[in-house]
């Protein structure tokens, strides 16, 4: 039996109470996907309890010009953009090639910096475990799910530390499995949850990367 703790000492912790609940679960070619750069921590743990392969998944959501945490849709490295089709027929073809124009020119200095260390990994057909360090609204784990559907992943399993229960619920309905053992309904930031959150750097993350690089 595990139980949820009411704030986590950090990070590293969050991982390993996410990474007890998954330990039960029979996976097919796992792969744990951080999105960066909050995430990378807590997949960490995932990923060496699992003794699985770890990657980021980096991924833009695609914001509504007039309402920006109304996704259009979401673009992931490679591939075309995934587009929520009746939302994106309320935006002009040239208001959405800005849009696009604005994230893939963020996505790809991000990418510059991750890829020097690690390749991209292989998604299709195995089961990919997305990780963050919690979600409020989880617009961005949304679009992270979209892209690795995209990518014809086997399973879409989701663990996050915290999230609203509402939100909490609505990814539910969204994966195969979601694994997130703090679901309060009072909620006002991700960093209330944890002890000790500091800022995750570049250098940390590339750091990890390379512990985890394939050789």
């Amino acid at each position: 039996m595990h139980t949820s703790p009411e704030q986590y000492p950090d990070r590293a912790q969050a991982g390993r109470s996410l990474a007890a609940h998954l330990l039960s679960m029979a996976f097919k070619a796992p792969i744990v996907l951080a999105l960066p750069r909050g995430g990378v921590p807590v997949a960490a743990e995932i990923a060496r309890a699992l003794d699985a392969e770890l990657d980021v998944l980096l991924v833009r959501k695609l914001g509504h010009p007039a309402q920006p945490e109304l996704a259009i849709g979401a673009i992931g490295e490679s591939g075309p953009p995934v587009l929520n089709a009746d939302i994106a027929r309320t935006v002009s073809r040239d208001a959405l090639d800005l849009v696009l124009a604005r994230e893939r020119r963020v996505l790809a200095a991000r990418a510059d910096i991750y890829r020097a260390v690690r390749a991209p990994a292989a998604l299709a057909g195995r089961d990919a475990i997305l990780v963050d360090d919690g979600v409020a609204t989880g617009a961005t784990m949304r679009a992270a799910i979209t892209v690795a559907r995209a990518a014809d992943v086997s399973r879409v399993i989701v663990a996050l530390p915290v999230a609203p229960l509402d939100t909490a619920e609505t990814l539910r309905r969204e994966v195969d499995r979601l694994i997130c053992p703090l679901t309060p309904t009072y909620f006002q930031a991700v960093g209330q949850f944890y002890r000790d959150f500091g800022e995750v750097t570049d250098a940390e993350v590339l750091a990890t990367l390379r512990v985890f690089a394939p050789s």
